[in-house]
């Protein structure tokens, strides 16, 4: 996969959560948001210990509370939406503090709120703990289409020489005077964004001729071969299996 890229999500350390192989933390982080998503919504006691156990996988990692909360930020929009739903939801409505509310919207938004913020959470976390190249070799080691992942690595290769190009072309238009105040100033930015795609699809096509001058087949060489135990594997599975045994009971009572 090359050389490896640090990103904002990533918070190293050596605790057991990170020494764990990325496949099995994807793994484990997939079947934990399936399982939240399955439990129903009547079951608020649920997502609180679902809570719970995200809180422990945190302490373990030695991931501190305010870094997990700062990047639940995210959701932002998702709360919006869920704002909003007990006031657009049509159906059986009640009157709260003056306000007339959808039954049905105050559960879908209970609903959205609790699982995208659990999902939200559950992912921080990965990403925390993970490293985007480790990343990168959990999805190809899970069997993830090849293509996918190649896509997903040239990504996280380039992202940032976009976004360096991005602030050159920036800084040149105001050191020509430039600033963007108003609509009259949308055909600029739109002619920015045009000169953009041409840059990243010119230096696409020479990176794809370097490659293929390289030997490059369609496949990437896998430099590191992940595996894991399966101390390993049970370890990694003990979140969504607490979780399964949550929602069961959720069903249940």
């Amino acid at each position: 996969m090359g050389a490896g890229h640090a990103h904002r999500l990533h918070r190293p350390g050596t605790s057991p959560v990170h020494r764990l192989p990325p496949h099995t933390k994807l793994a484990a982080a997939f079947a934990f948001v399936v399982v939240v998503v399955s439990t129903p919504r009547e079951a608020m006691w649920a997502f609180g210990l679902y809570a719970v156990l995200l809180a422990a996988v945190a302490a373990v990692a030695r991931v501190p509370a305010g870094f997990l909360l700062k990047r639940l930020l995210i959701e932002v929009p998702f709360v919006a939406f869920a704002v909003l739903l007990p006031f657009v939801a049509e159906g059986e409505r009640i009157e709260v503090l003056g306000l007339s509310l959808s039954v049905g919207g105050l559960w879908g938004a209970w609903n959205v709120l609790a699982k995208g913020t659990l999902g939200v959470a559950a992912s921080v976390l990965l990403a925390a703990t993970t490293g985007l190249r480790e990343l990168l070799l959990g999805l190809e080691r899970l069997k993830l289409p090849p293509l996918l992942v190649q896509i997903a690595s040239f990504m996280v290769r380039y992202g940032d020489v976009i976004t360096d190009e991005m602030r050159r072309m920036r800084i040149a238009r105001e050191s020509r005077g430039f600033e963007a105040k108003g609509v009259r100033h949308w055909a600029v930015l739109a002619k920015t964004a045009g000169a953009l795609f041409i840059r990243s699809y010119e230096r696409g096509e020479r990176v794809h001729l370097a490659m293929i001058s390289r030997g490059y087949s369609g496949a990437m060489p896998v430099i590191d071969e992940v595996t894991a135990s399966r101390a390993q594997w049970v370890y990694a599975l003990t979140l969504p299996a607490a979780a399964l045994a949550v929602c069961l009971l959720g069903w249940t009572l």
